[in-house]
């Protein structure tokens, strides 16, 4: 308990740098699946996203702990009508936050203003571990802070379930979006519950019909569930989404504005305009 308690006293921006400072080393040193150029500027501009999120959050997580706590002080949630051991609802909790994250990401690319929000994610063309930075704002502090509240109200989850979740999710966030290679056998073994960088690389292809598939951030059995799985292999992944391949639309200003821009969504599929969003 001691033990955890500490881990969960790091300071998650601290986490966040090592472990961009470990992947985007190892990118660099090691030979990689996909060979990209201008990784510094590609970098910079991805770090605007997070710079930018770290100074909005010292208002808004705060909120987000307070509606927690007022809901957990309270006993609201389907887990205070069980008692179960303090470790078994830990996990359960920390399971549960993906559970809900992975539908609130799965309605992010079915509904046109969630959508509009989440492609600055998809925009990437070039996918590398700082891609784990490329998030507008807004959809993190208004779409998955309020799934978070959302998820305590529903199931009782708590702060401690939630910085557990957070701190794991990192990790797993810079696992599959860097640039490196792996052996085939993890997703062969791990791969049969957990998100392996193969199977996020699917969902962050061009071709809708991928893009649309592959949620889960932690548990891929979410996906495997609920018939959201995909599989393709990594010589015939093409990043990004087309309406965003010039190299201004890749800027972080431009980006930040994107979702109040009118942009028509390029079917990759046919080649042709697809309906406005």
């Amino acid at each position: 308990m001691e033990t955890l308690n500490q881990i969960l006293e790091i300071n998650q921006n601290y986490l966040i740098i090592g472990l961009l400072v470990i992947f985007f080393t190892l990118e660099q040193l090691s030979k990689t699946p996909f060979h990209f150029r201008k990784r510094g500027q590609h970098l910079f501009q991805n770090l605007l996203f997070q710079i930018t999120l770290t100074v909005l959050n010292i208002i808004f997580v705060a909120i987000q702990v307070y509606f927690i706590e007022w809901l957990n002080s309270n006993q609201v949630g389907l887990l205070y009508l069980i008692e179960l051991p303090f470790w078994t609802k830990l996990i359960i909790s920390v399971a549960l936050y993906d559970f809900t994250t992975y539908w609130i990401h799965r309605a992010s690319h079915r509904v046109p203003l969630l959508w509009r929000l989440h492609r600055v994610h998809h925009s990437d063309t070039t996918m590398d571990s700082s891609t784990v930075f490329r998030f507008h704002p807004f959809e993190l502090i208004a779409v998955y802070q309020t799934g978070n509240i959302l998820t305590a109200v529903v199931f009782g989850t708590d702060v401690m379930s939630l910085a557990l979740y957070y701190i794991i999710a990192y990790i797993f966030f810079f696992f599959e979006h860097s640039n490196l290679s792996y052996p085939n056998w993890i997703n062969r073994t791990l791969g049969l519950i957990f998100v392996m960088p193969d199977h996020h690389r699917v969902h962050h292809h061009q071709e809708q019909y991928y893009t649309d598939s592959n949620f889960s951030d932690i548990f891929i059995i979410w996906d495997r569930i609920f018939g959201t799985f995909k599989e393709l292999g990594i010589e015939k992944m093409k990043y990004g989404l087309k309406e965003f391949d010039e190299d201004e639309k890749q800027t972080f200003l431009y980006l930040m504005k994107s979702p109040f821009i009118n942009i028509k969504r390029i079917d990759s599929n046919k080649n042709s305009e697809n309906r406005s969003q």
